[in-house]
């Protein structure tokens, strides 16, 4: 072999090899995808993996927003539910600032900043990285049959969503996988998790890839946990262990929860607004006991009946505390 030849050719081995090891050793940065990086670790991939097409996540996006898409022949489909759409009561971005705690206190400060719904379901951003839907107690307004099969199946979760929560029809399997889709493209990336430069250092060195799989799992919520409470012994005192109400908070409050629903353009008839009239409603059935009742309606809610099936879901603790309904309440009082 010529010697310029044999010279190129060993530039050329040398280069592919630099750039074969650079790859390797590329760190991962913050415009990574979660489930990439714990995929290159090792992680298994979840039963709700799926590789979604530009296509799929556009229907999946319709029908959480709008309630319906196109078929694959372009045909209107028939609404999922008459009542809701899926954004009636979830987010479809970040709500809490720190993303491996549940405190409806600093979601609350982060709604207001970002000019967020504060709503009673949790939020689709990263649902496709949580293990499990339907925590804790929700079993005990479904069921535990039906908590069972949708518990660790998150196409089962959306069907339950839709027949339960949205009082709507048996979804279609390709609109669940649609809607599937969607929620694949809404998953945590990297930067999402306010990773410190220690952290980075420490996940792009070269300890094992089991522990990094754990430690990476510490950094987000598994689950969004739900644990449903009742309204106080003594409506007049309120609950106990808490702090007198803080009305801009209750404003707050009363502006992106109540508000959200029982508005014109809303899916409530029972019609709210910042007037007097409103709000010495509220004041006139406060220490009542009945669903009319603020201690009542957020604790319990309502439920679908014959002939007037739409409701309103209540709230876990997670997800508006105790502290927060007194917030409410001295906002309607001194209002």
């Amino acid at each position: 072999m010529p010697k310029i030849s044999l010279v190129c050719l060993l530039l050329v081995s040398s280069i592919f090899l630099l750039s074969w090891r650079n790859q390797e050793e590329q760190p991962w940065t913050g415009e990574d995808n979660l489930y990439d990086v714990l995929w290159d670790l090792g992680a298994p991939k979840p039963p709700h993996y799926i590789q979604p097409s530009p296509e799929q996540i556009k229907q999946g996006e319709e029908i959480v927003k709008n309630g319906r898409t196109k078929d694959a022949k372009g045909k209107r489909t028939t609404y999922v539910s008459k009542y809701y759409v899926c954004t009636t009561c979830h987010n479809i971005e970040r709500e809490n600032p720190d993303l491996t705690i549940s405190d409806p206190e600093t979601r609350l400060d982060y709604a207001i900043e970002h000019k967020l719904p504060f709503l009673q379901g949790s939020t689709f951003k990263g649902i496709v990285n949580r293990e499990s839907w339907y925590n804790d107690d929700y079993v005990k307004k479904y069921g535990s049959e039906k908590i069972k099969t949708a518990h660790k199946d998150l196409r089962k979760s959306i069907q339950l969503c839709a027949i339960e929560c949205s009082q709507g029809r048996l979804m279609k399997g390709w609109e669940v996988e649609a809607v599937l889709a969607y929620y694949w493209s809404l998953q945590w990336k990297m930067g999402d998790l306010d990773l410190s430069e220690q952290d980075w250092q420490y996940l792009n060195g070269n300890d094992d890839k089991p522990s990094k799989i754990k430690w990476l799992k510490r950094q987000y919520l598994q689950q969004s946990p739900a644990h449903f409470y009742g309204p106080p012994k003594n409506l007049k005192k309120g609950y106990e262990n808490t702090q007198k109400g803080d009305p801009k908070k209750g404003k707050a409050i009363y502006e992106l929860s109540c508000l959200w629903c029982h508005n014109e353009k809303g899916v409530s008839h029972y019609l709210l607004d910042n007037t007097s009239i409103s709000l010495q409603n509220l004041r006139s059935n406060l220490y009542k006991n009945s669903h009319f009742s603020l201690y009542y309606i957020i604790a319990y809610g309502t439920y679908s009946l014959p002939g007037h099936r739409p409701y309103m879901p209540h709230y876990p603790i997670e997800r508006l505390n105790k502290q927060q309904v007194e917030d409410l309440k001295s906002y309607i009082l001194k209002k």
